[in-house]
């Protein structure tokens, strides 16, 4: 800048700029005095046309008169006007107003409640179950089946499911009143979670659950994760290499689904739950079933030692706690030792 400056002197600053690849604006910025640049900008004049101190603060008291108080500006102006008063324009009284403060919505607006992060702790089967209802397409477009599921979301067992024709809080309820029958679920025993559908705020299951004495808890509204173990499964149902595209009727979804469910309580190897079953784990059978694991580990071991370099195999442990939404600092580490 400097060097443009020097040519500037001998041939031009427009020429030196030119040669040097250097704005022209830059290098006036550069000579502008320091305090030309720091200066507060000068304060805006007023125009003659501009209403006075004494005029705007009329204008603001007539705004202030009982008649006019919860009427619009535009109401104002024009009943003024009407009056035969002309006191200033609609947008000159809007800015006498919004000088003042107060200018603001006066219609009631939507607030949104704040809900609160749902943080649900089960140590045992049958603590907290999780449910949902999920579409299935049906024969031709438009059509659907809603299929119901009830999981325990410490063992993953699926408790309690159904396949209708729509979505119903009747339905819901009933299905829930007879799965906790099934399972011999004692008042005060249970937590119920769901997200915020329809049928699972709907009267008629808050009622039952409250005469059952069971918790009912709900995910907070388009949070995914707060419902996590229920999204899951219904993934896991969907991905099946046998889930159609559609079902041809109501009988086909349930004929499908007494296959699916037995499977997947009594063959799938869940990896959330140490590859146990979700049957082996819900009623009581996981320490057997880790032994015989850790026995033919360690007979593995016995014959081959120089094949496990790190350490003595042992088979993935069972879960002792699983959350919904674990409080900030909860580690797997705490998760054992619970």
């Amino acid at each position: 800048m400097n060097a443009a400056h020097q040519f500037g002197q001998t041939i031009g600053r427009a020429a030196a700029c030119r040669a040097l690849n250097v704005p022209r604006a830059s290098l006036y910025r550069h000579l502008r005095p320091p305090t030309e640049l720091t200066a507060p900008p000068a304060p805006r004049p007023s125009p003659p046309r501009a209403l006075t101190a004494t005029e705007r603060q009329q204008v603001l008291d007539v705004l202030h008169e009982e008649r006019f108080r919860d009427k619009a500006p535009a109401e104002v102006f024009a009943t003024l006007l009407d009056e035969g008063t002309y006191l200033c324009s609609l947008r000159t009284m809007y800015h006498i107003l919004e000088d003042s403060g107060e200018v603001r919505e006066r219609r009631d607006q939507l607030s949104h409640p704040n809900y609160q992060k749902p943080q649900l702790l089960a140590t045992a089967p049958n603590q907290i179950w999780s449910w949902d209802i999920t579409k299935l397409l049906g024969p031709v477009k438009w059509t659907y089946f809603y299929l119901y599921v009830i999981l325990d979301i410490f063992s993953r067992y699926i408790v309690g499911w159904m396949v209708a024709e729509r979505e119903s809080a009747e339905l819901a309820k009933r299905l829930i009143g007879e799965t906790c029958r099934k399972q011999n679920i004692t008042p005060g025993q249970l937590t119920i979670h769901a997200d915020r559908g329809t049928s699972m705020t709907s009267k008629p299951a808050a009622l039952l659950l409250a005469d059952l004495a069971v918790t009912k808890t709900h995910s907070r509204p388009h949070v995914s994760d707060d419902n996590p173990f229920s999204e899951s499964q219904f993934k896991t149902l969907k991905y099946r290499p046998a889930f159609p595209d559609r079902f041809g009727s109501i009988q086909d979804a349930r004929s499908f689904c007494q296959v699916f469910f037995p499977w997947y309580n009594a063959q799938h190897h869940h990896t959330g739950i140490g590859l146990l079953t979700p049957e082996v784990l819900h009623h009581g059978r996981a320490d057997q079933v880790i032994a015989q694991r850790q026995a033919v580990l360690s007979q593995a071991f016995q014959q081959h030692p120089q094949r496990f370099v790190r350490a003595h195999p042992r088979p993935p442990a069972k879960p002792t706690a699983v959350w919904i939404n674990p409080p900030p600092g909860w580690t797997a580490s705490e998760q054992q030792q619970h």
